[in-house]
């Protein structure tokens, strides 16, 4: 695995160091990182899933609106902050590995380096009430 540029080193450090649910990604999507209260909503240890594709991570949680209608990737919010390099929120259901299905809200946010370096992005989310 290539080093990861500082400033993504240290996103994660910081992610790692929150009490809400944290989510890392580089540039083209990939799963670079999740941290422990992102563990107890997904159901599944960053651990055991490492890395994933955005192709995976989009689907593997069956993100749904309201009436369980499948959300396609390019409509959740990590994903917009990746295709428009702009902050992104939105709110919508999941299916975790334990078979819940939770209603999260997302905030993802560009991360860039310098000088003007896309280097990826980061979505903070918690769980909201139905």
């Amino acid at each position: 695995m290539p080093a990861q540029p500082i400033e993504l080193i240290l996103a994660r450090q910081f992610g790692d160091s929150l009490s809400m649910p944290v989510f890392l990604v580089d540039p083209e999507g990939n799963l670079l990182f999740y941290n422990e209260p992102a563990e107890g909503i997904f159901g599944l240890r960053f651990g055991d899933t490492g890395g994933m594709r955005v192709e995976e991570w989009a689907t593997v949680f069956r993100p749904s609106d309201a009436h369980g209608n499948p959300i396609p990737p390019e409509d959740l919010p990590l994903v917009q902050t990746l295709t428009t390099r702009r902050p992104a929120n939105g709110s919508f259901y999941i299916d975790n590995l334990k078979g819940e299905r939770m209603l999260i809200t997302v905030t993802a946010f560009p991360i860039e380096g310098r000088p003007n370096r896309y280097l990826g992005a980061m979505a903070m989310f918690w769980r909201s009430e139905s």
